[in-house]
């Protein structure tokens, strides 16, 4: 059978799944930009993307996209999971039903949808899956705990997966950036867990002015930001190169961070983290 080139992305609404799929469009490969409401994909609609209706969290739906694409290429080519949500609160202060929402976007969909899409690509004899994740799959700032862990599960299970499916010509990249000029950080950093008389509340004052202030690049870190574009760019080195990495960090906050994360031990990063991020 022939090799499918489709590249089935989701999140695409904004951000990091917008700019990929126009990239991957621009490359000349056939992407198929997903959201849970297709309302939001117009645009890339407009300029000749195939565009579905995906909610990772709903197996029905997930089951549909991709019948769609295997009916239309053979198979998916690459699958990028990109959606998510994100939920910040100290650990004490967050609900686990809340967790387990969080968990069902950013882990278990990506899971749902990888499961579907293998066994297309194990026929072919070939396939490709791309992660994004974050620095904060490798690192644990505190206040965003739960979310952190939801991206420590998919680096982990990216990690197995890689030499599970080698076997098939199927290859597993990582996508780790830092702080992204999005709206989704600083949107998720007001979603803060408990309520009043939380007596966290002068942490999270804190943590929702920082999260301001670096996303209108008043911080070293702000400044530091990569662009949706650049991390698209590397969501695009990842599909496109004949060997990928497994990991693909973005930008030189990225760099740093994980570096320090390699070289220092636990008690000496924990003082750089407590420096470089509020903490309690």
């Amino acid at each position: 059978m022939a090799i499918s080139r489709a590249v089935l992305i989701t999140g695409c609404s904004s951000g990091i799944g917008r700019a990929a799929a126009l990239q991957l469009h621009q490359a000349g490969l056939p992407v198929w930009a997903t959201a849970r409401d297709t309302g939001a994909l117009a645009e890339l609609e407009a300029r000749g993307i195939r565009t579905l209706q995906l909610d990772v969290t709903d197996e029905e739906s997930a089951a549909a996209a991709v019948k769609q694409v295997v009916d239309a290429h053979g198979a998916v080519g690459t699958l990028v999971n990109n959606a998510g949500s994100g939920i910040h609160g100290a650990v004490e202060d967050v609900p686990l039903d809340t967790v387990r929402g969080s968990f069902e976007t950013n882990l278990f969909g990506a899971l749902r949808l990888t499961q579907l899409v293998l066994p297309g690509m194990r026929q072919q004899g070939a396939g490709r899956v791309v992660n994004v994740s974050s620095i904060l799959g490798r690192l644990s700032p505190p206040g965003g705990a739960l979310y952190q862990a939801t991206k420590y599960a998919t680096e982990a299970y990216s990690d197995a997966l890689r030499l599970e499916v080698a076997q098939f010509g199927i290859q597993v990249a990582l996508i780790e950036p830092a702080t992204v000029r999005t709206r989704f950080y600083e949107t998720a950093v007001m979603q803060f867990a408990g309520g009043s008389g939380t007596p966290y509340q002068p942490f999270y004052d804190r943590l929702a002015a920082w999260a301001i202030d670096i996303h209108e690049g008043k911080t070293r870190a702000g400044k530091l930001a990569v662009t949706p574009e650049k991390v698209a760019e590397a969501i695009q080195r990842a599909v496109l190169a004949r060997n990928p990495k497994a990991r693909y960090p973005v930008g030189p906050l990225a760099r740093a961070a994980l570096g320090m994360r390699r070289m220092l031990p636990d008690s000496l990063f924990d003082k750089f983290v407590a420096r470089e991020f509020p903490a309690p």
